[in-house]
Formats: C-alpha cells, sequence, structure tokens
C-alpha cells in the first residue's frame, strides 16, 4: 500500500518515540506473559491474525484499553500489517500513561513471513 508522506512523517514521529521489537523477540516476550494487540481493523482481523493475539483496532484501542488493561505496567507488544498503525498507537498509549508498550516492527507481514502461529475468523 502505498502511504502519503503526511501519514509517514506521524509515523516516523511516533516511531522516534516507541520501542520496536522484532518477531523473533516478540515470540520470546509472549512466552515470558506479554500480551499480543492487533490495532488492525475488523475485516483484516477476520481474515487471520497471530494466535493468541487480542484484537483491540486502531479505532477503539485508546477508548478500550483501561478497562482490558487497567495495569499500565503490563507488558503490551502492538501489530498492524507492516509496523505503522501499531507505532501509532503504541505512542498513545504512552501519552496515557502506560509503561511498557512495545510496537512489533514489520506487523502481520512479518509475523507470517517468521512463521508464526495464524488464526482465522
Amino acid at each position: 500500500m502505498k502511504h502519503s508522506s503526511e501519514f509517514l512523517e506521524i509515523v516516523e514521529e511516533s516511531r522516534g518515540r516507541v520501542t520496536e521489537i522484532t518477531v523473533e523477540n516478540t515470540f520470546e516476550r509472549i512466552d515470558e506473559g506479554a500480551n499480543l494487540i492487533d490495532v488492525r481493523e475488523d475485516n483484516e482481523w477476520d481474515a487471520g491474525h497471530a494466535k493468541g493475539a487480542i484484537h483491540l483496532g486502531r479505532g477503539i484501542i485508546e477508548r478500550d484499553i483501561v478497562e482490558k488493561f487497567p495495569d499500565k505496567g503490563t507488558e503490551l507488544i502492538l501489530y498492524c500489517g507492516g509496523g505503522y498503525r501499531s507505532a501509532l498507537s503504541a505512542d498513545n498509549l504512552q501519552k496515557m500513561g502506560y509503561t511498557n508498550v512495545l510496537s512489533m516492527a514489520g506487523g502481520w507481514k512479518a509475523w507470517k513471513d517468521s512463521g508464526g502461529e495464524v488464526e482465522e475468523g
């Protein structure tokens, strides 16, 4: 997908404030208890998602995160299609006081390419 320069600019600003991790690091952190959150749209989630992930789409994550994860120190790893929207969401969660938020570099594509387990529907 081609992204506008305006979108890429705000993503790069967000990336400067968030920590990105690889898929391999994500696998390790999940094994240690981290929560994996898919911030993609509903139709993207329905087409397939990382096994064990929680769906809190970009449009609602800021609204619903406190109810789902009231402890703002909980480790949260966000992913999207390619790592852009997850960086934006991670930045916003940090602004809300979450202290252990990470963005998975490469997103859903990187997850699948790395052999991550997938669920459909």
